[in-house]
């Protein structure tokens, strides 16, 4: 198990405190749509995720202009696997001591060995029910591995207050609704499965400590995209490289520079979140992810047209900043689109149609006159737009990097351009 002085599993919670050597207990991130790093919460305000040194040492390293587009990175801590004897796992934080934590270098994580476990059930705080995880759109010749269905027990301990529900490969809800974005378990679950083959001869990780970025939205609507038209880094071996070249040249990376990675939008009219995995956004045509970005922006009773504007207004000034960054890439980085589900112009619509349905019971106004909302006031929704995972990046003079670039990366910047280009054409025939 953990060379830290024992704990009871399980026992520190959101207020867990920090003094007299205690740790904080990581909980898997619920808001997490896509990648296969598990992202941790740490406090509300942080998340974390297993370092490799070459993406903290480009966080620490960023331009200054790019820094209003990436998660402020907030250190290092240590994480130590800790287990019961029932089968339940926990990953615990404590301070970081240099020389303590091992390095994981820059090996990524999914490349690092596994051992493979007999299949365990899956317990949900709070209740005797097991759930079987959403593998539907999966196809079995894209499956990662089969290790998410033979992981270890993990006791959740938050939940969002708001349902998730996942849109299987035919569009179709699943049965039942859970209280986490069902990637987030998923990548979780891998996770410790690789950190318990690995418990015997590495005790202690190192994660980073990076902002929350949807802390600020109470019902983040999130999209995950993988930009760019190449996704391997400059260190990737032939056969890794074949892959990720055959990835892009099958799905809009190719064609757009951008792919869909993940999605959860709110909707209004039933009160959860509906999902979209990284197998769903590969298999998108270029027309597919037009209707991908519009059900993004559609909360289920309407088009959000006053998003248009301020999302775009961040995407160009990300484009403007990327294209002053000279020999920089960003290989395999994904940029997050952000927006509030339910905000204060939202919660008037629903009231308002409310309204309108006693108004119509009433009055029998006719069906266009009660539903009009051109009268609700409109303050400008809060959105976000940020880069992440930097664990393929590079730029001239970086860690010696024995690769330099000429000039921006255009790859990430033809994505950025046809997504602006396609989000104004939705903005423009949605009038």
């Amino acid at each position: 198990m953990c060379v830290c002085q024992t704990m009871e599993v399980g026992k520190y919670g959101k207020n867990a405190s920090r003094a007299g050597g205690r740790g904080v207990l990581l909980e898997p991130f619920i808001h997490q749509v896509g990648g296969h790093s598990s992202m941790m919460r740490y406090d509300d305000h942080t998340v974390c995720k297993p370092l490799i040194t070459r993406e903290q040492r480009f966080y620490e390293s960023l331009p200054p202009e790019m820094k209003e587009f990436t998660p402020e990175y907030k250190g290092v801590v240590s994480v130590c696997f800790e287990g019961d004897s029932d089968g339940y796992i926990n990953l615990v934080a404590y301070p970081y001591v240099e020389s303590e934590a091992l390095d994981q270098d820059d090996v990524p994580e999914r490349d690092q060995p596994r051992r493979k476990h007999s299949r365990r059930s899956l317990h949900r705080s709070g209740s005797g029910s097991e759930h079987k995880e959403e593998k539907a759109g999966v196809p079995s010749d894209t499956q990662e591995s089969t290790q998410d269905t033979k992981s270890p027990k993990v006791e959740l301990h938050i939940h969002s207050d708001v349902p998730f529900q996942m849109l299987d490969g035919n569009s179709g809800l699943s049965s039942e609704k859970i209280t986490y974005n069902p990637w987030s378990l998923r990548c979780h679950k891998q996770q410790l499965s690789r950190m318990r083959s690995e418990s015997k001869d590495r005790k202690l990780y190192k994660f980073l400590l990076l902002e929350n970025v949807v802390h600020h939205f109470r019902f983040p609507c999130v999209l995950d995209l993988k930009m760019g038209t190449r996704q391997h880094g400059d260190d990737a071996s032939e056969e890794k490289a074949a892959r990720q070249m055959k990835k892009c040249e099958q799905s809009t990376s190719a064609t757009l520079g951008v792919r869909v990675c993940g999605m959860q939008v709110y909707q209004l009219d039933t009160g959860h979140y509906l999902c979209r995995n990284k197998y769903y956004g590969r298999g998108l045509s270029i027309e597919g992810f037009r209707n991908a970005l519009y059900q993004y922006l559609h909360n289920g009773l309407e088009l959000r047209k006053d998003l248009f504007e301020p999302i775009l207004t961040k995407l160009r000034s990300l484009t403007s900043v990327l294209e002053r960054q000279a020999s920089y890439r960003f290989y395999s980085s994904s940029l997050l689109i952000i927006y509030d589900g339910k905000d204060s112009r939202t919660g008037m619509l629903v009231e308002r149609r409310a309204e309108m349905r006693l108004m119509r019971l009433d009055t029998s106004l006719p069906e266009s006159d009660a539903s009009s909302t051109e009268s609700i006031p409109s303050p400008p929704p809060k959105v976000d737009v940020r880069m992440i995972d930097f664990a393929h990046s590079t730029f001239k003079g970086f860690r010696d990097d024995p690769t330099v670039h000429d000039g921006p990366d255009m790859g990430y910047v033809f994505g950025l351009e046809s997504l602006i280009h396609i989000m104004e054409q939705l903005r423009d025939e949605n009038q």
